[in-house]
C-alpha cells in the first residue's frame, strides 16, 4: 500500500520520513524522562531495529488507515458497560460465563485510563527516565477477590466459530496476548492487584447473513486468557539498553519492513 501524508487540513505535504517532534525521539544516555506507549514496546517485541529506527533515529513508518469499523464496535461496547459501569451491575454477557460477581470497574481515571493518544494506564519503569503506557479497553472488578480484570475488545469477521483454544492459539494472536500482558503489568505497577484471568470480547461478524439490510449481526464470545507478565520486565530492560546503545540491533528475520528496505535499496 502507498501512503500519501497529509497534514490537519487534510492536504498533501512532503513527507521526509523523519520526526519532526524531539520530544518522540530518545537520545542515547539521556535523563530526562521518556515515554513509551504499549504499541513502541511491542515493536520492540517483533523487530528491535524498526523500533530502534523508531525510537532513537526518528525515521517515521508509512501511515495506515483507521479501522474505523472496529473502532465503532469498541465506542459502542464502551457504551453498552459504562452503563452497567454507572449502575454497578453484571453486563448482560456475564451470567453465562459464571461472572454473576463480575461488574465494570467505576473508578474517576476510567476514561483517561481508555484514552491511548493522550494518556492511558501509567507508571514509571523502577527509578528510570522510561515512563510506560498504554490505553485500555475495559476493566472489570471481581467482587470476591476485589481483584481488577483486564478486558481487551476485539472485532473480526470469520466463517469459523470463535472458540478459546483455537483464538488463543492462532500466530496472529500472539501480539493480542502480548497486548494483554502489558497492560495487566502496567495496572500492578500502579500499585493495583489483578486477576491472573483476564478477558478478550470478541465479536464475529456473520458473514453467512441472507443480506445487509442496513446492519451487521454479530456473534459476542468472551474468550478467557491466564496472563503472565514475569517476563515482561525483563524485556522492559532490554528494550531500554537497547535505546541506550550507538548500535542499531540486527531487525528481526522475518520483519517485511526490513525486508523491504533492503531489497529497494538495491534499485537506487
Amino acid at each position: 500500500m502507498v501512503s500519501l501524508k497529509r497534514n490537519n487540513k487534510l492536504e498533501l505535504v512532503e513527507a521526509t520520513g523523519v520526526r519532526t517532534r524531539g520530544s518522540s525521539i530518545y537520545t542515547p544516555g539521556q535523563s530526562e524522562d521518556f515515554k513509551i506507549s504499549r504499541g513502541k514496546f511491542s515493536t520492540f517485541i517483533t523487530c528491535p531495529k524498526c523500533f530502534y529506527l523508531d525510537r532513537v533515529k526518528g525515521l517515521v513508518e508509512p501511515g495506515m488507515p483507521g479501522w474505523t469499523l472496529n473502532e465503532t464496535t469498541d465506542i459502542l461496547l464502551k457504551k453498552e458497560f459504562d452503563e452497567c459501569r454507572e449502575k454497578q451491575i453484571p453486563h448482560r454477557l456475564f451470567s453465562q460465563y459464571g461472572l454473576d460477581h463480575v461488574v465494570p470497574f467505576k473508578h474517576e481515571s476510567m476514561d483517561k485510563w481508555r484514552d491511548s493518544m493522550h494518556h492511558g494506564l501509567i507508571a514509571r519503569y523502577k527509578d528510570s527516565n522510561i515512563i510506560l503506557s498504554g490505553g485500555v479497553d475495559d476493566i472489570w472488578f471481581d467482587t470476591r477477590t476485589e481483584e481488577l480484570i483486564v478486558v481487551d475488545y476485539k472485532s473480526q469477521a470469520s466463517n469459523n466459530p470463535v472458540t478459546t483454544q483455537e483464538y488463543l492459539e492462532s500466530p496472529y494472536h500472539e501480539g493480542y496476548k502480548i497486548q494483554m500482558d502489558f497492560y495487566n503489568y502496567l495496572l500492578n505497577l500502579m500499585g493495583y492487584k489483578t486477576s491472573t484471568i483476564s478477558y478478550f470480547l470478541v465479536v464475529n461478524a456473520n458473514r453467512g447473513a441472507g443480506g445487509f439490510y442496513g446492519k451487521m449481526e454479530f456473534e459476542e464470545t468472551l474468550v478467557p486468557y491466564e496472563n503472565d507478565f514475569s517476563w515482561i520486565d525483563e524485556e522492559v530492560q532490554n528494550m531500554i539498553d537497547c535505546m541506550n546503545s550507538d548500535e542499531i540491533p540486527e531487525s528481526h528475520m522475518s520483519c517485511e519492513n526490513c525486508a523491504y528496505a533492503r531489497q529497494r535499496k538495491e534499485y537506487e
